[in-house]
């Protein structure tokens, strides 16, 4: 434990913003502080709630870029053939909100939420299914860690 001495007050603010960080286009992992904070002093619950709101504020934040920018304009930016900017768009037209409950996913969990963002699926489901993906993933991390499965 002498690992986290010290930590206690700096522990969840870093965990939120590596959270945060993770679940934006930036490549970062919020999943090894989680575990070695799963390791520590840390409760259950304010590690989950935590981490949690962190990513799903990144994953909303790609929607952000998504609903902001202009889809031609950002679909050339990223260099997106527009027959497979097409299938996306069908893909968030077909699957809504609830594609949002995989945004926790590596490499494509981004894009879904710009799809998100860009194709106009409604906020308020977006954000809920997002924390709740993410939640569930964070969930069966400290879980296992913990022993609780």
């Amino acid at each position: 434990m002498e690992l986290f001495t010290g930590w206690s007050d700096a522990g969840l603010p870093a965990l939120f913003l590596a959270s945060f960080l993770a679940a934006t286009v930036l490549p970062f992992s919020s999943e090894a502080l989680l575990a070695a904070m799963a390791m520590g002093p840390w409760g259950t619950l304010p590690l989950l709630l935590t981490a949690s709101i962190g990513n799903t504020l990144g994953g909303m934040t790609n929607y952000g870029i998504g609903r902001w920018l202009q889809e031609g304009k950002l679909l050339r930016w990223l260099r997106v053939n527009p027959a497979k900017g097409r299938r996306w768009e069908g893909h968030v037209q077909r699957y809504g909100p609830w594609a949002a409950l995989l945004c926790w996913l590596p490499v494509v969990g981004d894009p879904i939420a710009i799809a998100l963002g860009l194709f106009r699926a409604r906020f308020w489901p977006v954000l809920l299914l997002m924390f709740i993906g993410k939640a569930v993933r964070y969930a069966v991390v400290v879980a296992a860690l913990r022993g609780l499965c």
